[in-house]
């Protein structure tokens, strides 16, 4: 019998350098946006609205940034995290090119980084993944690290190699999509007044609302962006004997929960870096708080961007965050800093 299946790799089947080149293509459609916007309160006007997005300069609305991301994740996942413990965070991600529903993505990953755990039975490996379209051109290209089981604990470690990463990407290095214009921006039917210049850096927006995750609905979002990762399916793979939820769930619901307080913060289009504090179960209410941390001009006009600290938590105070020792308090699931396009 020869074994045709595949059980993903394992710590030590990674080399830095190595390729991975992901399967299988897919071409996005309006079907993604209505099921991410049904999945998610996600209501900003510039990828809800073709109209409003012609308004802002563009040909038509795009795929939702996250959307985007979530596709060009989920073909990284076989192999990449299929037999992951946890995926860790998340550094120097841009989005490049708008998607449009028709276009279709494909993903590729160098491994960059590789590091043993004291425990010998997992690693941790950082890869640099790429989603390109039908005319190779990058979208998105971002990077992420994620502890992975070893198959073989006897296996002799790889040589350490824990890449240099920049904790944020400059502003001079934020891409604009052509055309975009803000001058004419209509902020009534955007849902909210605040201009980028109404925003002070430091200021604290406590978002809210909140919203339980269900499990249904994380199956369905993780089934839809083709994560096949075992710990979101499996509840062997787990000695709580629970489904852990998809990190990207966490990371959609948090930003749709911002647009109250952050309406006009249109387009994600940095992301400086990211951890998933403690995991997320089925009946956690996530909600969410953000922290002004930067602005900067751009080249588009009426455009400016926005850096942002992005909190989703289930419960406990809002605007707290590590404890004394440094670590993230029990009630944070997630810790995402990222810059934003807005009206200015």
């Amino acid at each position: 019998m020869t074994a045709k299946t595949n059980a993903g790799r394992f710590f030590e089947d990674y080399r830095v350098g190595q390729i991975l080149t992901h399967a299988v293509p897919r071409t996005v459609s309006g079907g993604e946006r209505a099921l991410y916007h049904a999945l998610y309160p996600a209501r900003h006007a510039l990828c809800s609205s073709d109209e409003f997005a012609r308004s802002c300069g563009l040909p038509a609305a795009p795929v939702d940034d996250l959307a985007a991301f979530h596709v060009v994740f989920g073909k990284s996942v076989p192999d990449v995290s299929l037999n992951a413990v946890a995926n860790l965070g998340y550094a120097q991600g841009r989005w490049l090119k708008p998607v449009w529903p028709g276009d279709t993505l494909r993903s590729e990953s160098e491994v960059i980084g590789l590091k043993q755990n004291s425990n010998g039975r997992t690693g941790v490996v950082w890869v640099r993944t790429r989603g390109l379209n039908q005319r190779d051109e990058t979208v998105i290209d971002y990077v992420r690290w994620v502890m992975v089981r070893k198959r073989d604990a006897d296996a002799p470690a790889p040589e350490t190699v824990v890449p240099q990463l920049d904790a944020t990407i400059a502003a001079p290095d934020l891409v604009t999509f052509d055309g975009l214009d803000f001058s004419s921006y209509d902020f009534a039917l955007a849902g909210e007044p605040h201009r980028w210049s109404d925003y002070e850096i430091g200021e604290t927006i406590d978002h809210v609302d909140g919203v339980t995750i269900e499990e249904a609905e994380h199956m369905m979002a993780t089934r839809l962006w083709q994560n096949t990762a075992k710990v979101h399916f499996d509840a062997t793979n787990r000695e709580d004997g629970k489904r852990l939820i998809y990190g990207g769930h966490v990371i959609s619901m948090a930003r749709a929960l911002s647009f109250n307080g952050l309406a006009n913060a249109q387009m994600m289009v940095g992301l400086n870096g990211g951890a998933h504090a403690n995991p997320c179960f089925a009946g956690d209410t996530v909600r969410a708080w953000s922290e002004v941390l930067d602005k900067a001009d751009t080249g588009a006009p009426g455009v400016g961007a926005i850096r942002l600290r992005l909190v989703a938590t289930r419960g406990g105070e809002p605007f707290t965050l590590k404890g004394d020792d440094g670590k993230y308090l029990p009630h944070v699931l997630l810790d995402l800093d990222y810059w934003a396009l807005m009206p200015t």
